[in-house]
């Protein structure tokens, strides 16, 4: 990646990463972070997102999937008015870019994550994405069961989706967006110290799949990420359905630790192809 994005930059400015151009935009004089590292970490998401949304209209529109994972009638909408709803939530996309950028731009994040140095390191893109999983099932499970007012005003609106489709991702409330992505996405910052190209990857990862998961319909690898502990959409409509069980995203390994994990295999108001 470093390689094309360097050569890009070859192209149309005459001079790589490398250089001392580079060098001297990394550190500005004024002491805030250069702007290229959150340009390109917001521009990943986007494309991102292009590309899960992009996936999803194949699907529905144009080959007619039928695989819902749930039984109960399913309301028919348009593809756009829940593209519409899902890009401009306030409590969506629009916060956690805010967060993204004044995290980025009051130096908040640890000093490797300013570095464009180095490869995107695979191993650490893992451990983010495990470690995030971990800090948002502790406080989804928290949501839930601390107290019925911190339910009510943070995750119950989320919860209004018992059926969900994808738009319905980041569909809920400010309460609930600080605390079940942004305080677990700080604290996995301090935990995994990585340079900005691996934030990048996990960024992206993280942000598509938590839209992926709120699909109505089951995925072709559903059944093989399975046996390695990866959540699917069929495992978090378990979540939406039922409330006391799955309360992990990306994986199922904090669930079946806390011994709340139940098979969507098991639930009979489930399509059987789930």
């Amino acid at each position: 990646m470093m390689e094309l994005v360097n050569s890009v930059f070859n192209t149309f400015f005459g001079h790589g990463l490398s250089g001392p151009w580079f060098l001297h935009e990394l550190s500005n004089n004024n002491g805030t972070p250069d702007r290229f590292g959150l340009y390109c970490g917001l521009a990943a998401v986007a494309v991102g997102q292009v590309f899960t949304l992009s996936w999803f209209y194949l699907r529905r529109e144009v080959f007619g999937c039928s695989r819902l994972i749930q039984k109960k009638p399913y309301k028919n909408y348009n593809f756009w008015e829940g593209v519409r709803t899902h890009l401009f939530q306030p409590e969506g996309f629009v916060l956690l870019g805010a967060y993204l950028t004044l995290t980025w731009r009051y130096n908040l994040m640890p000093q490797s994550y300013y570095s464009l140095e180095g490869p995107i390191n695979w191993f650490q893109v893992l451990a983010q994405l495990a470690v995030v999983d971990f800090f948002q099932t502790l406080m989804h499970f928290l949501e839930h069961h601390l107290t019925p007012m911190m339910y009510k005003y943070s995750h119950k609106p989320h919860h209004k989706w018992t059926n969900p489709r994808l738009f319905d991702a980041f569909n809920g409330s400010l309460a609930d967006t600080v605390c079940m992505i942004l305080i677990p996405l700080y604290i996995t910052a301090n935990f995994v110290h990585c340079n900005v190209w691996t934030y990048m990857a996990f960024g992206t990862i993280y942000a598509n799949y938590l839209t992926i998961i709120h699909s109505e319909y089951t995925n072709p690898w559903d059944p093989y990420v399975r046996y390695l502990g990866v959540g699917t959409a069929s495992d978090h409509h378990v979540h939406h359905a039922k409330f006391k069980y799955n309360f992990g995203h990306l994986f199922t390994w904090w669930d079946r630790l806390l011994g709340t994990y139940v098979s969507p295999l098991t639930i009979e108001s489930f399509n059987n192809d789930v």
